[in-house]
């Protein structure tokens, strides 16, 4: 995974904040596969289920070992496709 490494001063101090990968090259969407879910790379695992998994508390060496067809790069791409997705919400007034 290329990474570009930005440095952000905060109160004197240095921030490194590393760049997320990029969702897109991981993450597909077909009609007809898991009801048009967002998926792994062509595979019936959904964001979702991926997601769902780290929140009950797995981390991602556990993910990786029951589902041994993902890479540490498909979980972090469920988690840029997350964040991409909340930044885009609306928040109604």
């Amino acid at each position: 995974m290329n990474q570009n490494v930005t440095v952000k001063h905060y109160h004197n101090s240095c921030i490194f904040i590393t760049s997320m990968v990029n969702y897109r090259d991981h993450i597909t969407i077909e009609q007809g596969k898991r009801s048009g879910k967002p998926c792994i790379r062509n595979l019936r695992i959904t964001v979702y289920d991926v997601l769902s998994y780290l929140a009950a508390g797995m981390n991602q060496d556990e993910v990786l070992d029951d589902f041994p067809e993902l890479t540490k790069d498909d979980i972090l791409a469920c988690l840029a496709y997350a964040a991409d997705a909340e930044r885009q919400v609306r928040i109604a007034v």
